[in-house]
């Protein structure tokens, strides 16, 4: 079903990242500092491998000048022409206090947010790479950030706080907080699906949809949480759905789909599935909502199953098969049995079909084609 590039990296990839418009191009980071950077039907144009050998960590164009390539190693973020990967256009040194997770630029390419293991996230200008803003509120490495489409000074961060942070950036302080543990404990929502283990929401992967109002947060409970955004930039709510049976490393929404709550999630379970969150009731309110008593059931029913191992086992392997009944219209639209654990999904459209690429443990990208809805 998938399809492979190869020969682009020696190493394990990291982070994927495309450029906008259909005919952009692909930049890919690995282990040991390579960059490499791919046509839309997986030929490699360059490859690069940094000095410093620095696991290159993030990579993201620039949405208004697609000839600048962003990527993050060690504590710098270094500016390339891809159509000609040679040395650095820039190179931000000293851009994270400590080694860099995540970059994200906001719709004008005047700004670049870095989120470091310090868990400070700071705002550098464009051009020249001067820091201007500093955000410090995580207690712990700050793992992913994104801006608000519509929004330019709202940018949320996450973190392995369990922290989900919207900043607005006039005043470098937070608008609002939400800390997922806690939100998990206030639904008394502890169930989990057979033969997974119990982890903490530490947040590894936060996207925002295009209309720059619903938040995805991809955490280490399996869960993508969710946040509606309202009038004023307040929080309005917040839910979670059950997308994997190990940690969630990744989550996108996707805007190139018939509407822009799309999103495509991975995990540590290597499952890639596609999801339909339009009549979520956190995205969509009004929505007509399935009656709560199946899931007391489904409840009921996974507690008899935790009284025999051997059952518990066989639940495990089918629910990697095949969902269940609940999970047939509040389930994923797609699920992709990935089979390796997912480091980075990156949606694009390929040669005119709307895809994801998915980095792994492994030295190859693999494209899934999205033409199945």
């Amino acid at each position: 079903m998938g399809s492979l590039w190869c020969e682009g990296h020696s190493s394990s990839i990291l982070c994927v990242g495309a450029s906008p418009g259909p005919e952009g191009l692909i930049a890919s980071g690995a282990e040991g500092g390579e960059v490499t950077v791919w046509t839309r039907e997986g030929s490699v144009v360059g490859r690069l491998a940094l000095p410093g050998q620095e696991d290159v960590t993030s990579a993201a164009f620039s949405p208004a000048v697609s000839a600048h390539l962003y990527v993050s190693h060690g504590d710098t973020v270094s500016v390339f022409d891809p159509r000609s990967l040679k040395g650095p256009v820039e190179d931000f040194r000293g851009a994270g206090e400590e080694e860099i997770n995540a970059i994200a630029l906001n719709e004008t390419g005047s700004n670049v947010a870095v989120a470091d293991d310090s868990g400070v996230v700071r705002i550098l200008e464009i051009p020249g790479g001067k820091m201007c803003r500093s955000l410090r509120r995580h207690t712990n490495i700050c793992s992913s950030v994104a801006f608000r489409p519509h929004r330019p000074n709202n940018l949320v961060s996450v973190g392995l706080d369990m922290q989900v942070i919207l900043w607005g950036l006039q005043k470098t302080r937070p608008l609002w907080t939400l800390n997922l543990q806690e939100a998990a404990e206030e639904e008394g929502d502890q169930q989990q699906r057979p033969g997974q283990l119990f982890n903490p929401p530490l947040a590894h992967c936060v996207s925002v949809s295009g209309c720059g109002n619903v938040l995805g947060c991809a955490a280490e409970d399996g869960r993508v949480h969710l946040m509606r955004i309202g009038g004023g930039s307040k929080l309005e709510q917040q839910g979670a759905i059950k997308a994997h049976s190990q940690g969630a490393s990744q989550a996108h929404f996707m805007s190139f789909l018939s509407h822009p709550h799309w999103m495509v999630t991975g995990g540590n379970d290597g499952l890639v599935a596609l999801w339909d969150l339009s009549k979520h009731p956190v995205v969509n309110p009004e929505a007509p909502q399935r009656r709560k008593g199946k899931s007391g059931r489904r409840r009921r029913e996974q507690e008899k199953l935790k009284q025999k191992a051997d059952e518990e086992d066989e639940a495990a392997a089918k629910d990697q098969e095949s969902p269940t009944e609940e999970e047939t219209t509040s389930g994923p639209k797609l699920s992709i049995s990935h089979g390796d654990k997912v480091n980075w999904l990156c949606p694009a459209v390929l040669k005119g079909e709307p895809s994801v690429i998915v980095a792994d443990q492994s030295t190859n990208l693999t494209v899934y084609p999205l033409s199945q809805l």
